[in-house]
């Protein structure tokens, strides 16, 4: 095989669509919107308008609010730690996901003081409550903010 006789696959290049362009193009005269009425129209209604009538989306009640300018962050106790790792282990964000101790990062993963911590580990994560530092800390660890 040459690059020469290369060639897209059947169907899948076709000439583009051309409206309006006279009868023989196929597609004359109402150019694909049938004949009279408000859709054959320009300037037709957009979708979703019901008339003038009040329209569905704005008649349903509305609930909650969304703030979109906050973090996604993923918490996790010192308890899963002491479960999940061995005595000298790094703790990492990585490591959290291997050992599904997590099941995704979002913006970033920090770790909280509920449970209690005996084993010795170094752990980098985003963030830190200062109860689970001071058990990390305690523990003969080091707690890094990466």
């Amino acid at each position: 095989m040459n690059l020469s006789e290369l060639r897209p696959s059947a169907g899948s290049k076709t000439a583009k669509y051309r409206k309006g362009r006279g009868e023989a193009s196929g597609n004359g005269k109402t150019a694909g919107y049938g004949e009279k009425g408000q859709k054959a129209r320009s300037g037709a209604k957009r979708p979703g308008f019901e008339g003038g009538q009040m329209p569905l989306y704005r008649r349903i009640p509305k609930r909650g609010f969304k703030n979109y300018n906050t973090k996604d962050i993923v918490a996790i106790n010192v308890c899963e730690l002491e479960r999940r790792f061995q005595n000298g282990d790094e703790v990492t964000v990585d490591a959290l996901l291997e050992k599904r101790a997590i099941s995704r990062t979002g913006d970033g993963v920090k770790i909280l003081g509920n449970g209690e911590l005996t084993k010795k580990l170094t752990v980098k994560v985003n963030a830190y409550s200062a109860a689970a530092k001071e058990k990390i800390e305690k523990a003969g660890g080091t707690a890094e903010v990466i």
